[in-house]
């Protein structure tokens, strides 16, 4: 199978692209990415030199790439990771999300339906769902209620995808996953940053009381899932991804000071962000029904792993925090956590 991966030098689309060729899910994969802040060729430096591996660099927005990359390397199928996904970065700027997201994605897709591609999977975010009051779970048809810029972003695109679908019969499905962690994460999310700054004895951020739930992923339980979806996946469905491990941030945050030997005192409340969804909850009965998949990867195995991986490899973390990351980091991220 050959593969166009887009914002495949991200973290979840770099840990696709790895396991892909690694694991043999695919002969060749055309990673597409823009290389914005977050995007790291370091990411796929295990597979550069794979035989069935090209890198292009090119805006998903910018439909004459699109078009050329398309028309030149005729893809079986499509994997569109390629987003603009910090809330933060959302509500201070919203245009590179909603151009990003919803206009990039419209372009993948129209590329794809005039190229005739025979698979697409869109991938989003159980964000899209909005704040979920227990004890329920989302499920596929749950109502749509983004709370930023960038869930509401991701919600258009789906819609979009899936219009793809009923107009078109564009064979495209659409994954909701929630809060991915593990290896190779951009130190502006949760994990990450948690980790990052505990292991510099650093204060450790956390948004107003730390009892917004969030249900974790490791993120090769993610990739798997997405394989499970782009092989096995009904044409016009969505499918959610969760890891079944709901916790409260501030519970992940004394996990990792616990996993680093680092003291509580390091732990600095700050406000809370604009429309903070409290609980974000879904099920993944569809997604094991039509295929099998389940999470496999227990959150402390998974936390341990992607704690070990930061303490070896702190050249990796030095490097997105300096350069051309650096001034933009410590201006807007440096105090903040997901």
């Amino acid at each position: 199978m050959k593969l166009i991966v887009t914002g495949g030098a991200g973290f979840i689309g770099s840990s696709f692209v790895r396991m892909a060729l690694r694991e043999g899910w695919a002969e060749h994969v055309i990673n597409l990415d823009l290389l914005t802040y977050a995007g790291n060729l370091d990411n796929v430096e295990p597979v550069a030199n794979h035989p069935g591996y090209r890198f292009v660099q090119a805006d998903i927005c910018d439909e004459d790439a699109v078009g050329k990359l398309f028309a030149a390397e005729a893809p079986d199928a499509v994997v569109h990771f390629a987003a603009e996904s910090h809330v933060d970065r959302s509500i201070h700027s919203p245009s590179p999300a909603i151009q990003t997201n919803f206009y990039g994605t419209f372009v993948l897709l129209e590329t794809a339906r005039r190229n005739k591609i025979a698979r697409f999977v869109h991938v989003s975010t159980d964000e899209v769902y909005g704040s979920i009051e227990p004890p329920f779970e989302a499920d596929e048809n749950y109502p749509l209620r983004a709370s930023s810029p960038y869930s509401a972003s991701k919600a258009g695109s789906d819609l979009l995808a899936l219009s793809y679908y009923t107009t078109y019969k564009l064979n495209v499905s659409v994954s909701r996953a929630s809060n991915n962690y593990g290896p190779y994460q951009f130190p502006e999310k949760l994990i990450p940053l948690m980790i990052s700054n505990a292991l510099e004895d650093k204060p450790l951020p956390v948004y107003g009381d730390g009892q917004q739930i969030r249900d974790w992923l490791f993120v090769e339980d993610h990739c798997r899932a997405v394989r499970a979806v782009l092989e096995k996946g009904e044409p016009g469905e969505i499918y959610n991804i969760g890891g079944n491990c709901s916790l409260p941030n501030l519970e992940v945050v004394h996990r990792i000071l616990k996993a680093t030997g680092k003291p509580e005192s390091l732990i600095t409340r700050v406000a809370d962000r604009p429309g903070h969804d409290r609980r974000y909850a879904l099920t993944n009965e569809n997604l094991t029904r039509h295929t099998g998949w389940q999470p496999v990867v227990d959150f402390d195995t998974g936390l341990a792993a992607t704690i070990s991986w930061y303490q070896a490899n702190p050249d990796w973390v030095k490097r997105v925090k300096s350069g051309q990351y650096r001034q933009f980091y410590e201006l807007n991220y440096a105090n903040r956590s997901e």
